[in-house]
């Protein structure tokens, strides 16, 4: 039971995320948008996706659970994305900063 909670977590997180990089890309801002929160959220994907390497019971039964990586690895993608557009984000406004 715990292991579907932990789908429906990492399925709804990874639901939500490409929503968030389309709105960064289309912004053009780094307003509203924190850059420890992004290193803090990499940061839980990668112990995350750590804890499912290192756990014996989940590499014993990874041919019928690769889904539960997958998706750690797919959200820790979608965040890193959004990591980049905060960073072109960023170069965007000093370059209008410039220009004013």
């Amino acid at each position: 039971m715990s292991e579907l909670f932990e789908i429906l977590m990492i399925v709804s997180f990874g639901a939500s995320w490409p929503f968030n990089v389309i709105k960064s890309y289309k912004a053009r801002t780094t307003k509203g948008k924190s850059l420890l929160f992004l290193l803090l959220i990499l940061f839980g994907y990668i112990a995350g996706i750590l804890s499912k390497l290192i756990n014996p019971d989940y590499m014993q039964s990874i041919g019928s659970k690769w889904y539960v990586l997958f998706f750690y690895v797919l959200n820790f993608i979608m965040v890193f994305c959004d990591l980049c557009l905060y960073f072109r984000n960023r170069n965007i406004e000093k370059k209008e900063q410039k220009e004013k």
